[in-house]
Order: structure tokens, then C-alpha cells, then sequence
């Protein structure tokens, strides 16, 4: 076997198919970018899907990559078995309508038996294949698999429901018979089984049927090939690793957590084992989602992070670990990895503060989990229980982050068992709450085949003329059918060149009209997309008469396109300007580029302050009355980096780029149209700042006529709030409305003043007036001058005064009741305890409440019931 790291077994793949023609396409984000079915991309055809949907034709069909993912579906069982992790890498080789079967499975063979390449033994090869899929067989027979370890498998066939389908093919390679751990005749002992021998490495898809809604199998127009190669697994391969987990990809996060721990080795103990295992996998999950965008929160991608999190920093607390440490495995993350993801170091200072900043929040919070635990084993006791009930265990497990093996190991020292049915129905609640929440949208749509097969060139000339004299009609589609003409309803058609711009990196389409040769209006353009061979593909509203090869004048909405142009440039100052005065970790989450105002989502923690949002807006305003000149560069890409162009982390350029500069404060590669010069925006103002995800902020701003409009409407307000407060001038507004609200405190202060010397008047007569009931003196009463801070300094006289054993005061307020409830100290000793009374008579208030044993109040919407419960005070105390 040969000695490789896995930086050199990725390479090793990506290069093989490299030279069979295939595009290395880098690893996108782990954010899916215009896929709500997805909260994180989960496989390497996941980022494929635009291609073999059809919506997009890719430069090269045959493509190939190294895929980061992440998976928490069975977030439990990491540590616990051998392959299990929330964040993986998925290699894989595709092809879009290109090779098949006939193609893929020699490369297969190829790339794992060839001295060359992997150089495996092709007899501890075993391979899996559909039982009526005979040609799939009879070509892995004749690269040289032997027919004994050929295995045919019923479930060898992927399908998702509707849309793509077909048989599939599993590879699997036989680590030899020190890791059986079966019996020799154990109906799992096979390729395929339940066992530690025969380890799946690799998976052919051959996607070749349309799964229709009425359940049948049609043929695609064009077969596609999509394989996953686990890397994990096959560098446990190389490395002749027991699991995933000693190899160089988390080996030296154990061995750094080792040095972290109260002197525990991985290796000496099953449970510490667990443990090292966890923290390995969890931070480089948390590490690469941090990475690409993603800050812990409470929801979505953020309550993943969070949860990863937690439970890293629990396993921490077993292996003795007290105090921040996962932000310290931050780098060695990096190192792992930085043959292939080099911006894990170049982002380590910004991903180590994140990681810090919520272990340290944490840590506190684990405590009090600790406490509710003791807390809940304590009243299990109490109540003659051995059981703490399931959701319990849930709620230790979904808030706090305990592992439900923390909390029986804890539990059962003391003596007490959890209920694990209980706990893994909320467990399986909670699943059917995410899968709802991903929606049902399908994965994968259905190829659209007729736009795949239009490959018409049609130029876009929108950057220098809105209006085009006479372009040629190419294309013309009809309900999904190539026609020749068309006189009314909907209809696409694509022209030889057009001025319309296609909606893409958050600018809207462009709207207008299409007129004939006789200057008559023919159609209205609703909507402009990228066809998949890359045209613009415009939706029409047809009002005369459309005629293929036709010549035809087309004009831009010259007004809304000038707002988009103005609102474009001002995004690109905008993120600038968030990078000058937040830090260079905000980075473009999104934006949507409209005629009368713009959003621009960013990656930042917590909401901005308003004096930094201020900042920003100056800035921008600041660059649009500097008149800076807009540019645009078509150049190469690495020429546009060295300009300092910023482009998109998930972002696919070309080998032609556009780069637009702002004088010399903002470069940006941007395919969107621009003003000329910064002083056509006019003035930027900034409406609103909101967070719209976990970690990610958006301002919603205006320019031009709208920015004006908008400031003149504050005016306006100003001007009529300066009116009613009787002010000459909108500048003495702000200081004479401080003096109101200074009047409006004194007064304030005023009437508390003189209501708490109503109630201490009304509660003298009570207090002189105790009753005696079982030996102890109660005073009760309903005060008509009261609120619930005047009772509690009532209790406290009450109580410097010793006017009696138990005091029951109640009062009414705005439609609602409270209550208090103070007993002094030696009558709680005595087991008579304010919480246990004001729990019995709040029912009369229609409300409840609690506290301590010596000072309890409650709320109710019933003030009617206060005399019933001053009177069930007295009954209380005559029971005891």
C-alpha cells in the first residue's frame, strides 16, 4: 500500500480525472446558495444540481471535485462508530449528458488498481450492482473484477421520488481478516453487510431514468454519471486506520485536545475515546461553517454551530477540560487542511474569536445545566420516583447540550434511571419539526431538455445601449414548443443581441418594450433569465405579432434601469464601507439590486451599533460627492485579483471577468450595471439594519430621488411634531422635548410619591387590625392606591415592624390583580411558606405565581376574585 496523506490522496483523485478531461471545480460553500431545500450542502452533487436540473449547461460536462459537507441526521453516533462525522468530504467525478457506463467504470478500476494512481489490490475489491442492470456487471467483469466478488444488491438503485433515478454501483475494499469482527458464517459478513471488513468506498450513480409523478420510469434525454468517494474512508484505507478518527485529518486534533485534558490519552479508555473523537469531528465542523459565513444563533444554521458546539464543550468537561479550549483547535484545523482550504488559516483569528466568544457564554450556561439536573434528580427523589421523565432529559439535551449519556451516567451515580422512550420521541418530534421546515420542495428538478438543446449565441449589449434598432428573433417558445409565430398570451424568445439585462448576482431583470418593423408595439418584456447555454432568455406578454427570423426594436425601461444603475454602484460602496469600518470578516451574504431601493446582506455577529451604521452611511456619501469615476475592466481573473478585486467566496467566474472600480475605493468583479461616475447615485441614505439569519445582517437603503423623498418626509414629521410642542424652529425640537420628558419624570416621581403615602395610610388601619387563626397572627387586605413595587416596600415595613406572622395584601390595577404574600422567619421554619399560600389563592385572580418561602406574589386578570382570596388566605392558614 502506498504511503499518503490525504492532501495527496485528494490531489491524487482530482488529478485522474483531470486528465480524462474534467474541470476541477472547487469547493463551494457550505451555505447552499438558491436552494431552500438544503440547510447546508450534504454531498458533492448537491452543488451539481443547477447542471443536471438543466437549468444551467456548464462550460465542460464533465466535471470533477473534493466537496466539504455536513451532515447532523445522526449527529449521536459520531465518536461511537467508526465513520460517523458531521463535516466530510465528499470526491466525486460527473458527467452531464456526456460519458456513461461504458466510460466511468474502466476509470473506476483505473484509478484504484493502477501502480500510477492508487495502486490497490484489484482482489480485495468487491463491487455491488442491480440485479437487472446485466451490462453494469459484464463491464466491471471485463476490466478484471472477479465474478465471486461481484454482488448483486435489490437496494442498488438511487431514486428520491420524482425526478432523476437509476441503478448504482458500491465499491468496497476488504481490509483483510484482522478487522472481522463476525462470524465467518454471520449472515452481515458480505460486502454491503454490517461489518468492519468490507469498507464501502466509492458509489456510482448512472442516472439515466425521469421518475414521473404518475410513478413510471421514462428515459432521460441525457444520461449523467455522479459518484461519491467518502475521503475520509479511503484515507483510512491508506493509512490502514482502525477508523476515520487515526488518521492525519483528526489525529492531531486528539493529540492537541490530549494536552488540554487532566493527563487522559486517547486510546487507554472506551468513554474518554468518545470524547477526543467528538471534539475532533465537532470543531472541524464548526470551523469550515464559521468559515463560510455561518455564526452560532438559536436557529437554522446558527442552532447547528451552537449545538456542535455544546456538545464538544460537555465532552471537554469529561476529559477534565475546564474553560475555553475549542478555539485553540482552530488552527491545527487549519493546518490539516490547508493544502485545499487555505482561508481556514487566513480567516483563523476572526473564526477563533467566534468559537471563543460562544464557549465562554457556554460555560456558564453548563452550570446551570449542571443545577437543573441536581435539580430534577432532587424532586424525582422527593416525589418516591426513579424515573426523570424524557422530555427532561430532552430539554437538558436540546438547550443545555447534554448528551443523553451524560445525563443517565450522572443520573444513575445518584440512583436514578431517565426515561429513554420519552426522551427519543421529542427526539423524533424534533427531527419532524426540521424536515417540515426544509420544506417539500423537490431536490432535483426535471431536465427542461428544450432550452438545453437552443444554442443560438445571443450577445448582451445592455452596458452601452438601452435600445437595440433591429434584432433578430431566434427562438420563440410557446408552451414549452418551438413555434414560428405567436400573437398573443406568454411566450420566451431569445434575440441575436439584446439591451435587456438577465437577473443575476442580485440585479433584477430588465423590463420594456419589443416593437416591429412599423414602429408598432408588439410585446411587453416581463421578465429577462439565463437560458443554460447562457442567453438571455426573455418572458414576453404578447400584444401583436412575434414572427421568427423577424427583425425588431427593442427598449429598456429607461427610467427603472437608470434606479438599478445608481442602487448597483451603491452596493459595491456599501460593502466597502462595511469592510472599512466593521472589518475585513464581513463579507456579501446576498443582495437585491431594485429601480426604488436596495438590500445588502452581510456576515457580521450581532446587530451594528448606531454610531457605526452612521459611519457607514457617511462613508458611502462621502464617495458619492467625491464624483469618483466607475470603470469597468474585462480582463482575466488573476489580473483581477491583482487589481484587489472581491469576489464571492461561492462565486464561479469565467476566464473573462468584469471588474468595476470606484475610483480607487472600491474593486469588485461584477457582471451588473453601473453609473459612470458615483455623484449620479446622489445620496444614500440607510433605512433599516436587521438581522435575517444566523449571522447575517441586512440594510435596506434608498439613493437618488427615493433617498431624497424619504429625508424630506422625516422633514415633514419633524416640522409637525416642532408644531404641537410649540416650537418656533425644527432645531429647538430635540431640547424641548428633553424638557417635557424631564416634566414627565417629576411629575411622575410626584404622583408615586403621593400614592405610596395613600397606600401606607390604607395599610396602617390593616396593620392595626391582625387576626389570630391557629396561633398566628394574619393581616390581610385589598389597597385601592396601590401597585405591586408599593406592596413589596409595604412587606419590608411590614416586616421592620413585626405587625404580625403572615401579611396578604392584594390590589387592582388597569383591569388586572396582584397579590402578595410575606411570612416572617420563624413561621417558615415552622413549614408555613408564602409560595405554598399564594399558589392557593391566585386561582381567585385567575392567575399565578411564586418566590420564596418568605415574600411570594402573583398576577391575575381577575381583580373581581381578590376579595375571594384574601378570604382563602384565612381558610389556608385554619388547615394548618
Amino acid at each position: 500500500m502506498k504511503q499518503l496523506n490525504s492532501g495527496q490522496i485528494r490531489q491524487m483523485f482530482l488529478d485522474f480525472f483531470h486528465e480524462k478531461g474534467h474541470e476541477i471545480v472547487p469547493s463551494a460553500s457550505l451555505i447552499p446558495k438558491d436552494d431552500p431545500t438544503l440547510l447546508w450542502i450534504n454531498s458533492g452533487v448537491a452543488t451539481m444540481k443547477k447542471y443536471f436540473d438543466g437549468s444551467v449547461a456548464p462550460a465542460n460536462p464533465r466535471m470533477t471535485s473534493s466537496q466539504k459537507s455536513i451532515r447532523t441526521n445522526d449527529i449521536e453516533n459520531v465518536g461511537r462508530t467508526a465513520r460517523h462525522q458531521t463535516l466530510f468530504e465528499m470526491l466525486g467525478n460527473f458527467s452531464v449528458g456526456d460519458y456513461f457506463k461504458k466510460e466511468v467504470i474502466p476509470w473506476a478500476f483505473e484509478l484504484l488498481t493502477s501502480e500510477k494512481w492508487f495502486g490497490w489490490d484489484k482482489d480485495r475489491l468487491y463491487v455491488t450492482y442491480y440485479p437487472e442492470d446485466k451490462e453494469t456487471k459484464e463491464l466491471w467483469e471485463k476490466v478484471g473484477i472477479a465474478p465471486d466478488h461481484l454482488v448483486p444488491a435489490e437496494d442498488n438503485f438511487w431514486d428520491i421520488g420524482q425526478g432523476p433515478s437509476g441503478p448504482d454501483s458500491e465499491i468496497f475494499y476488504d481490509r483483510g481478516a484482522k478487522y472481522d469482527d463476525l462470524a465467518p458464517d454471520d449472515p452481515e459478513n458480505y460486502p454491503g453487510g454490517e461489518n468492519e471488513r468490507y469498507l464501502e468506498v466509492w458509489n456510482i450513480v448512472f442516472s439515466q431514468f425521469n421518475h414521473t409523478a404518475e410513478g413510471t420510469y421514462e428515459p432521460l434525454p441525457r444520461k449523467n454519471i455522479d459518484t461519491g468517494m467518502g475521503l475520509e474512508r479511503v484515507v483510512s484505507v491508506f493509512q490502514d486506520a482502525p477508523t476515520n478518527f487515526e488518521t492525519d485529518l483528526f489525529l492531531p486534533l486528539i493529540k492537541k485536545t490530549e494536552t488540554f485534558s487532566d493527563n487522559r490519552h486517547y486510546g487507554n479508555n472506551a468513554e474518554d475515546d468518545i470524547s477526543f473523537k467528538v471534539i475532533a469531528d465537532h470543531i472541524r465542523a464548526i470551523t469550515f461553517a464559521i468559515g463560510d459565513g455561518a455564526l452560532p444563533s438559536n436557529e437554522g444554521r446558527g442552532y447547528v454551530i451552537r449545538r456542535l458546539l455544546r456538545r464538544a464543550t460537555v465532552n471537554g468537561h469529561q476529559l477534565g477540560i475546564n474553560g475555553a479550549f475549542l478555539y485553540k483547535l482552530v488552527p491545527v484545523v487549519g493546518e490539516i487542511m490547508q493544502s485545499h482550504y487555505p482561508h481556514v488559516l487566513e480567516q483563523k483569528d476572526y473564526i477563533q474569536k467566534i468559537v471563543k466568544s460562544e464557549e465562554d457564554r457556554f460555560n456558564a450556561t453548563l452550570n446551570d445545566g449542571i443545577k437543573l439536573l441536581d435539580d430534577l434528580i432532587a424532586k424525582t427523589k422527593e416525589a418516591g420516583q426513579k424515573e426523570i421523565a424524557g422530555k427532561d432529559a430532552f430539554q437538558l439535551y436540546d438547550t443545555y447540550g447534554f448528551p443523553l449519556e451524560l445525563t443517565e451516567e450522572y443520573a444513575n451515580d445518584r440512583g436514578i434511571q431517565v426515561d429513554e422512550t420519552g426522551f427519543d420521541q421529542e427526539m423524533e418530534q424534533q427531527r419532524a419539526r426540521a424536515r417540515a421546515a426544509r420544506g417539500s420542495k423537490g431536490s432535483m428538478k426535471v431536465q427542461r431538455d428544450l432550452l438545453l438543446e437552443i444554442k443560438t449565441p445571443s450577445e448582451y449589449v445592455g452596458y452601452d445601449q438601452l435600445t437595440v434598432p433591429a434584432a433578430q428573433l431566434q427562438d420563440l417558445i410557446v408552451d414549452e414548443q418551438l413555434v414560428d409565430q405567436a400573437t398573443t398570451g406568454t411566450a420566451e424568445v431569445i434575440f441575436d443581441q439584446t439591451p435587456f439585462y438577465a437577473e443575476m448576482g442580485g440585479q433584477v431583470a430588465d423590463t420594456g418594450k419589443i416593437y416591429d418593423e412599423a414602429n408598432q408595439e408588439v410585446a411587453t418584456v416581463t421578465d429577462v433569465q439565463h437560458a443554460p447555454n447562457g442567453q438571455n432568455l426573455h418572458t414576453v406578454q404578447v400584444t401583436g405579432k412575434l414572427q421568427k427570423g423577424s427583425h425588431y426594436r427593442l427598449e429598456v425601461n429607461r427610467q427603472s434601469h437608470a434606479g438599478v444603475e445608481r442602487n448597483h454602484t451603491a452596493t459595491h460602496l456599501l460593502d466597502q464601507s462595511l469592510r472599512n469600518v466593521l472589518g475585513g470578516h464581513t463579507e456579501q451574504a446576498g443582495s437585491l439590486v431594485k429601480p426604488d431601493y436596495l438590500t445588502f446582506d452581510f456576515n457580521h455577529f450581532g446587530s451594528v451599533t448606531k454610531e457605526d451604521l452612521a459611519k457607514v452611511e457617511r462613508m458611502v456619501n462621502d464617495h458619492i460627492f467625491a464624483a469618483l469615476p466607475v470603470e469597468t475592466v474585462v480582463t482575466d481573473q488573476k489580473t483581477g485579483k491583482e487589481m484587489g478585486a472581491i469576489a464571492l467566496f461561492d462565486d464561479k467566474y469565467g476566464d473573462q471577468v468584469r471588474v468595476v472600480k470606484a475610483g480607487d475605493f472600491s474593486v469588485e468583479f461584477c457582471g451588473g450595471d453601473h453609473v459612470n461616475n458615483t455623484s449620479q447615485i446622489g445620496l444614500f441614505k440607510i433605512l433599516s439594519e436587521s438581522g435575517v439569519g444566523a449571522g447575517i445582517r441586512r440594510i435596506k437603503a434608498v439613493t437618488g430621488k427615493y433617498a431624497f423623498d424619504y429625508l424630506n418626509d422625516e422633514e415633514k414629521m419633524l416640522t409637525e411634531i416642532a408644531q404641537t410642542i410649540k416650537v418656533p424652529t425644527n432645531e429647538q425640537a430635540p431640547g424641548r422635548v428633553k424638557e417635557l420628558q424631564a416634566q414627565i419624570k417629576e411629575l411622575e416621581s410626584t404622583q408615586e410619591s403621593l400614592e405610596a403615602k395613600l397606600a401606607n395610610q390604607e395599610a396602617q388601619d390593616l396593620f392595626n387590625h391582625p387576626e389570630t387563626i391557629n396561633g398566628v397572627t394574619l393581616i390581610t387586605g385589598q389597597l385601592e392606591n396601590a401597585n405591586m413595587n408599593q406592596l413589596r416596600e409595604l412587606a419590608d415595613t411590614w416586616r421592620n415592624e413585626a405587625r404580625s406572622n403572615v401579611l396578604v395584601l392584594g390590589t387592582a390595577n388597569d383591569g388586572k390583580a396582584n397579590l402578595l404574600v410575606a411570612v416572617d422567619e420563624e413561621h417558615v421554619k415552622a413549614g408555613i411558606k408564602a409560595g405554598d399560600l399564594i399558589k392557593a389563592i391566585a386561582k381567585h385572580i385567575q392567575g399565578g405565581g411564586g418566590g420564596r418561602p418568605n415574600l411570594a406574589q402573583a398576577g391575575g386578570k381577575n381583580p373581581a376574585g381578590l376579595p375571594a382570596a384574601l378570604q382563602a388566605a384565612s381558610e389556608w392558614l385554619a388547615t394548618k
